[in-house]
């Protein structure tokens, strides 16, 4: 073999490599990505039905239901617009609480019901995760563009 051949062949079998790399990194990264959706977007059936996703928002006042088994708690995720029941199988954060924010990281089920496998709570008194508080003011601008008038402007 000619020494140019060696060099494009060393070079072809580099590329091939970095594909084949660059291919299972792209796998591996598509398989852990998790997307947040906000309670109305569920209800819009925007989430996915078969992959795990998170959900965050408020949990509604009054909703938390204790199960007798002691682990598995039921409560009510929203953001002020719509709501998505939410069971979970374990020790809650400390931090949770009725009317503080929450993300659910789970799957929903063919009932819809989000079977959540991780919850997570606020850590101070006056934070509320990034995405929950935007998926909160979202639902609420929306609201308050459906409340103007259609035909007479913003109101007054």
């Amino acid at each position: 073999m000619k020494p140019r051949h060696k060099r494009l062949a060393i070079v072809g079998c580099a590329l091939a490599a970095l594909a084949a790399t660059t291919a299972l990194v792209l796998n591996a990264f598509e398989d852990n990505l998790l997307f947040f959706f906000s309670p109305s977007q569920v209800q819009a059936r925007e989430a996915p039905a078969d992959r795990a996703f998170r959900v965050g928002g408020l949990v509604e006042p009054g909703s938390v239901r204790r199960q007798s088994d002691g682990v598995t708690v039921a409560f009510v995720i929203t953001d002020t617009a719509k709501t998505v029941p939410v069971t979970y199988r374990g020790i809650l954060p400390d931090l949770f609480q009725e009317g503080k924010g929450v993300v659910a990281r789970g799957r929903l089920d063919a009932e819809g019901v989000f079977r959540a496998d991780q919850v997570l709570a606020r850590h101070d008194e006056n934070y509320m995760p990034p995405e929950a508080a935007h998926a909160v003011e979202q639902a609420k601008k929306a609201q308050r563009s459906l409340a103007q008038p259609a035909a007479g402007g913003p109101a007054k």
